[in-house]
């Protein structure tokens, strides 16, 4: 009986029997906290192993990405409690310059195939994207994990998914993953692991396999495993200095449920307020007035989703009436749109570059609404009162880019 993705990596970091709905202590390659969540994990450390050391700082970052940098006081001294104590452990840190936390392991080489990762963000399944069992955890569950370099988990299901069809352009992987939330809302794969297949899969560059991974969140999964490609194996060889062993579910492995679907040649699809499944086709909504945009985040911060969007608005101005914001996911993206000239197309059709980080998720981050406001957002959630007490539609680059020119949600 052959073995899919999640079980060979799981049996690979446990001595306990990996059987679906079982409990079993996981060995941990890699441990974050970032500045949401870290300075309770300090707290929690502190509190429950005085004076003792973590289990080994040489796997163990902080990655400041959340509010970056500090905005207000609070995060200031949250972020000061980190720093303190990683001095004091020997633990490096991505500081509030590097960007996202999930971003900076994979271009540091950190995040590889096979490994078991964790960290305190809802959105760490974004590791699935590489093949690497990724999960957010909460700050008692790091903490622990700080300490002995492992974490008990209960074993899910695995979930096949099969896509065929074509993905052509104006559509891109974050309609994909649009199209798939409506398809499954956040129910069917709740609790679940997915390993996704078939000829769509296969052509998704790096990027776009961030893209969908990312939305694993938002489906109610426990992750998305997309088995790496060559290419993607070849970047990270080049980044982490070595060769990777190859690992690739059994060509009979076994899953709880196969699922195939057949999305033809989708259209651009978009999640309307408050649920990020509340999805349609942006033609439903086409002429719909906006106030803002905001192009980033784990979801779309990419050196190729600016490139799209920069192929759109250059030579042209945003409309008077949209402000449109950009937030880079990582230093080493932003410094490649600084070398390349797209900051200059962006900043010169009118758009607010900002430094690199989460953007548009939460409080104190560029991407907040006001009442009354309508936004265009390219990143993964938009529940009534996260980005504010506006109106956030989840869109593609493609998406938020046309209709940052326009003044109105529109297509190409």
């Amino acid at each position: 009986m052959g073995e899919n993705l999640l079980k060979k990596i799981l049996k690979a970091h446990t001595k306990d029997e990996v059987k679906v709905g079982e409990i079993i202590w996981l060995e941990l390659d890699i441990i974050t906290a970032r500045d949401f969540g870290g300075p309770n994990v300090v707290k929690n450390f502190r509190k429950a192993y005085p004076d003792q050391k973590v289990v080994d700082n040489k796997r163990i970052f902080f990655t400041f990405d959340c509010n970056a940098p500090a905005t207000t006081i609070k995060y200031a001294e949250n972020q000061q409690i980190c720093r303190n104590f990683a001095k004091d452990q020997g633990i490096k840190v991505f500081d509030v310059n590097r960007g996202i936390g999930t971003h900076v392991m994979i271009e540091e080489g950190l995040a590889l195939p096979g490994r078991t990762m964790v960290g305190t963000d809802s959105h760490f399944n974004i590791l699935g994207s590489v093949g690497v069992f990724g999960i957010g955890m909460g700050d008692i569950d790091i903490a622990f994990a700080f300490r002995y370099g492992k974490i008990w988990l209960e074993v899910p299901e695995s979930v096949k998914i099969t896509i065929k069809g074509n993905l052509k352009y104006p559509a891109t992987s974050k309609d994909l993953a649009l199209y798939l939330l409506k398809e499954f809302s956040t129910a069917k794969l709740l609790g679940k692991s997915i390993e996704f297949f078939g000829p769509v899969i296969e052509k998704l560059k790096l990027y776009e396999r961030i893209t969908l991974a990312s939305m694993a969140t938002e489906m109610g999964a426990v992750i998305s495993l997309i088995p790496p490609d060559n290419s993607v194996v070849s970047y990270l060889e080049e980044r982490a200095k070595k060769e990777l062993p190859t690992i690739m579910p059994d060509n009979d492995a076994q899953y709880e449920e196969e699922i195939e679907i057949d999305i033809g040649e989708i259209e651009p699809m978009i999640a309307c307020p408050y649920k990020p499944d509340n999805v349609v086709s942006v033609k439903e909504v086409e002429g719909r007035p906006i106030d803002s945009v905001f192009i980033g985040s784990c979801t779309n911060g990419r050196v190729e989703d600016y490139k799209m969007v920069a192929e759109i608005v250059k030579g042209k101005k945003v409309a008077s009436s949209v402000m449109a914001k950009v937030v880079p996911a990582t230093k080493e993206v932003f410094n490649q749109l600084l070398k390349d000239g797209t900051i200059d197309i962006l900043n010169d059709a009118g758009m607010i570059i900002s430094n690199p980080g989460c953007g548009g998720c939460a409080e104190g981050q560029i991407g907040m609404t006001g009442t009354g406001e309508v936004q265009l957002s390219t990143s993964n959630r938009n529940f009534k009162g996260k980005q504010g007490k506006g109106e956030t539609y989840l869109v593609s680059p493609v998406i938020a880019a046309i209709s940052a020119l326009k003044g109105e949600i529109s297509l190409p």
